[in-house]
């Protein structure tokens, strides 16, 4: 909190201070028939001219208190307050967006804290540039330019419903800058890593200590099997997927499978989008359908088999990932969100354009060459080092291996006919 460190009185309802965080002196000052005293500051660090500026400031305010013009202003503690009861409303009644709590965080941690009892007319440049120097201390690092965007929305609500509230006016918020750190290399998984992680997860399964336990698990795999296939966010856009957003299209023995992302971070901007998935989604498509015969086209994809839905999949995750050594990676912990990185990765490395990657992830070119560059050489390995490994030939396959594909594509055919039929009368496969 600010210390008050100089004072000088210009007479019964005017004067002027100095505080520790700042070099410019304040007015304070009461107008007539004015039960608040009002604080301005006066922008000056010299002291006659800070003086002169105050007459000016009481001079302004006191016209306009008279014509009934007047902005009356609050601290920034009290409208913050109010903008947090706000989002926390519309988060318990489905409204809100998942950002909104990190909106809550960071006004909590940072905003509040600091500014706490600062009038928010008094919230100038300088008062940003001393804020931004003081969180830099208590993160003891730079911040993201991300963490700056998420702080700077959060900032923003406050001073639009301190004008909404005509206690302040455009004109005195403050530029707020997003200029930060470059976002680091994101955590994925090798195929091998991948596959000791479902492993591990599927021996979890086997050896859980209860039935709500052993169904996490058992929803946990297939929910990294379409997360890792489809490049779909972990959160709000997976947690939101019903029967009716899975849609088939056939030809004999094979089929695509398409995910219409209906809710997530970029459809209230983008709209619905459509995600291509890969083949190996199949599996969980299968276990899943066993699991909810009676399923209906609203019904939410993933959940537990009791049907209830569960916000334990993420600690499931993450102990699997300690029990098989592969929390930590070169680039930072791992998460469920690393399925999604994971994608991108393999993908980038199988030659995908990163238009087209970005589009079926519902980001930007230049969100994946920022976060994702570390992977293009290797993608031309053979170019750059000038060396082409001879490619090995597949082994003719044994009349008993041609035999066992012959059958599996005639049960494929069978199925996914089935599914395609079943898609075209119920609304969901």
């Amino acid at each position: 909190m600010a210390i008050l460190i100089e004072r000088h009185n210009i007479n019964d309802e005017l004067y002027i201070f100095k505080q520790d965080n700042s070099e410019r002196w304040y007015a304070r000052f009461i107008l007539t028939n004015h039960k608040k005293w009002l604080c301005k500051s006066t922008k000056k660090k010299d002291k006659d001219e800070a003086i002169a500026m105050a007459h000016r400031i009481f001079l302004d305010h006191q016209i306009r208190h008279e014509n009934n013009s007047l902005v009356q202003s609050k601290r920034f503690k009290d409208v913050a307050e109010r903008v947090i009861k706000k989002l926390e409303h519309q988060l318990e009644h489905g409204g809100g967006k998942r950002t909104y709590k990190d909106y809550i965080r960071a006004l909590e941690n940072y905003h509040i804290p600091y500014f706490a009892r600062t009038f928010v007319t008094s919230i100038d440049q300088e008062a940003i540039t001393k804020f931004d120097e003081w969180r830099k201390r208590k993160m003891s690092k730079p911040p993201a330019s991300s963490t700056l965007q998420t702080h700077n929305s959060a900032l923003h609500l406050v001073f639009k419903e301190a004008i909404e509230q005509k206690w302040m006016i455009a004109a005195q918020v403050p530029v707020l800058s997003s200029k930060g750190e470059a976002g680091t290399r994101r955590a994925a998984f090798s195929e091998e890593e991948y596959e000791a992680v479902l492993e591990e997860i599927y021996e979890g399964e086997r050896n859980a200590h209860s039935e709500k336990t052993r169904q996490i698990r058992e929803l946990l795999y297939d929910y990294c099997e379409i997360a890792v296939n489809t490049g779909i966010r972990p959160g709000t856009e997976m947690e939101n997927l019903t029967w009716k957003d899975i849609e088939i299209k056939t030809q004999g023995s094979k089929a695509q499978f398409f995910i219409h992302v209906t809710k997530g971070k970029t459809t209230k901007y983008t709209g619905t989008r459509k995600v291509v998935c890969k083949r190996d989604v199949i599996g969980a498509l299968i276990r899943l359908r066993e699991r909810f015969p009676l399923r209906t086209p609203n019904q939410k994809l993933l959940l537990l088999a009791n049907g209830e839905s569960t916000p334990q999949l993420g600690k499931a995750f993450e102990k699997a990932l300690q029990s098989s050594a592969l929390k930590d990676s070169p680039r930072g912990p791992r998460t469920l969100y690393s399925l999604r990185h994971t994608y991108i990765t393999w993908q980038l490395l199988a030659g995908t354009s990163m238009d087209v990657i970005a589009r079926q992830c519902g980001t930007s070119a230049a969100m994946i060459e920022q976060h994702y560059s570390h992977v293009k050489p290797e993608m031309f390995a053979d170019t750059l080092s000038g060396v082409t490994f001879d490619q090995e030939k597949p082994q003719p396959k044994s009349k008993k291996r041609q035999a066992v594909d012959a059958k599996n594509m005639e049960r494929d055919e069978k199925r996914f006919k089935e599914w395609e039929a079943e898609y075209k009368k119920r609304g969901c496969i």
